[in-house]
């Protein structure tokens, strides 16, 4: 039974990017070689993004995860083994199955029996795994919760497209969230609609191991562009509403970090000031369910996010899928 005293809160933060680091022009030169023309400044201009992370190789999904779990961990000065909760958000997972949520509890080397599992909501998944292990850890059933967004879209880009390509990254970041008598997750609104589904997808699957359809990214990037400012506001005024808050009592916007036009936007039409919104889309490029906890700890490790402010994140990805959380840290 639910304890009505009972909050989550943020104890410890931690991310991770792989070590190539790609620019633009990088990434101009590599397309150059197979025909395919962009530049630094075409990529800037419609996104804001200057560089982005790839991972190695032999670098997986749940590898990145485990790097990011590993600060958070230490952030939060917990054992391991208190953990009793694991939620990886990722669309990029290192398998059909198992999880990776289950591969990274036992590169952890957690031996508790506590449970693992994915949660795939694209852009939005790391809203969706707030939300869930907060209900978790409300309702009484768990009490220290990982929650991880980890990608390596790296692995399902077009390089002939550059409507695409040159967008995403690799990373992964983490939260730590507690049981507490302190308020910490103060509310959280999700919401999909799969008649959307066509516009942003990676349409294979695996059929007498060979891949059917295709496995590569496939986006409308006019249609999700509109969806994604249309739906953003809504779902945060929602959030804010659940929690008794309204956009000015917001001291940081934390957006999943797509493209700097679309959060621009959402967070003119919130009226929260730019200053107070987190970008670090420039540097990571779209790392889809990692991007909202990548950002979050950049912003609490350089000391701009403090204890007892409100902090609003939001994410839109395919499905189409949305949400939005209050946290205060």
């Amino acid at each position: 039974m639910a304890q009505s005293n009972l909050y989550s809160r943020v104890i410890g933060t931690g991310s991770y990017l792989p070590a190539d680091r790609v620019t633009n022009q990088d990434l101009a030169d590599r397309l150059a070689k197979q025909g395919v023309e962009t530049s630094d400044e075409w990529i800037v201009a419609r996104t804001g993004i200057h560089a982005r992370h790839f991972a190695a190789p032999n670098e997986t999904t749940s590898d990145l995860a485990l790097h990011a779990s590993r600060n958070a961990i230490e952030a939060a000065g917990i054992d391991p083994d208190s953990i009793d909760l694991i939620i990886v958000a990722t669309s990029t997972p290192d398998f059909v199955f198992p999880s990776t949520a289950c591969l990274l509890q036992n590169k952890l080397g957690i031996k508790n029996g506590g449970a693992a599992f994915d949660i795939q909501a694209v852009c939005s998944g790391f809203a969706y795994a707030v939300a869930t292990a907060d209900s978790f850890i409300r309702g009484g059933m768990n009490r220290t919760a990982l929650v991880v967004g980890a990608e390596t879209f790296s692995r399902i880009l077009d390089f002939n497209d550059r409507t695409t390509c040159v967008l995403f990254g690799d990373g992964a970041g983490a939260v730590i969230l507690q049981a507490s008598d302190e308020p910490g997750v103060l509310s959280s609104a999700l919401h999909a609609d799969g008649s959307h589904s066509s516009i942003l997808c990676t349409p294979g699957n695996v059929n007498k191991g060979v891949i059917e359809g295709s496995a590569f990214l496939h986006m409308d990037g006019q249609a999700v562009f509109k969806l994604a400012v249309k739906v953003l506001e809504k779902v945060a005024v929602e959030a804010l509403e659940k929690a008794r808050l309204t956009p000015g009592d917001i001291d940081w916007l934390i957006p999943h970090q797509a493209n700097i036009r679309i959060m621009e936007s959402t967070a003119k039409k919130l009226h929260v000031p730019l200053e107070r919104m987190v970008v670090t889309v420039g540097e990571h490029g779209n790392t889809s369910a990692a991007s909202i906890p990548l950002a979050l700890d950049v912003a609490v490790r350089d000391g701009r996010i403090k204890r007892g402010q409100h902090v609003l994140i939001e994410g839109v990805g395919g499905g189409f899928t949305w949400g939005a959380s209050v946290i205060r840290y």
